[in-house]
């Protein structure tokens, strides 16, 4: 996501102290930070607590931001830390990863009941019913899965974006991301599949 998209933010009024130029952080980046976490949780409260220990955060540490990334991505990069520690904490005994390193590496996940939906009009994609099919579909990824997929598909980053956002290099951001697709794409196949022979009747 471009950095001129928002209002210009200082870099070097917020490493001042200036209130008033942090006032201005949250309100060109809160409603991006907000839907990443809802969209993580799938719980307004949560998503609330993720909003603002990012920004708490942010205020903390801004004199440690070294501008090796844009200011968005270092943003993005705290709350997808608090949102993964979330839920870590709420559900420990849940691993946050269900990737083998052989996974990460290679492409060996292959989805079992793909549905042809590229005949379906873009309008039937964009129903509201369609769209929360998606958001369910996009709260069933695993975590690690689900951040990528977020960040890249959702908030637009790019790939060595979304890399910087989580610690990741662009081949697992990449795999992390084609896997993510495919398994939407699965999830999704029998509603679009039901959609499409209704559509034929």
């Amino acid at each position: 996501m471009s950095e001129n998209t928002f209002k210009v933010v200082s870099i070097e009024a917020l490493r001042s102290g200036d209130r008033l130029e942090f006032a201005c952080l949250v309100e060109a980046y809160s409603g991006q930070i907000y839907r990443l976490a809802l969209k993580m949780l799938g719980q307004p409260q949560d998503a609330e607590d993720v909003l603002q220990n990012t920004f708490l955060k942010a205020f903390q540490h801004i004199q440690g931001f070294e501008g090796r990334s844009s200011l968005s991505t270092w943003l993005y990069r705290i709350a997808s830390n608090e949102a993964l520690m979330l839920i870590r904490r709420k559900r420990p005994e849940t691993p946050l990863v269900d990737l083998t390193p052989d996974e990460e590496e290679g492409d060996s996940f292959a989805p079992v009941n793909l549905a042809d939906w590229c005949c379906l009009p873009e309008d039937e994609l964009l129903t509201s019913e369609g769209r929360l099919r998606l958001d369910q579909a996009i709260q069933r990824l695993p975590e690690k899965l689900r951040i990528v997929f977020l960040l890249r598909d959702i908030e637009g980053l790019s790939i060595d974006e979304t890399g910087q956002a989580l610690d990741l290099s662009e081949t697992a951001v990449k795999t992390r991301l084609l896997r993510a697709r495919l398994r939407l794409r699965e999830d999704l196949s029998a509603y679009y599949a039901e959609r499409l022979g209704e559509r034929r009747k």
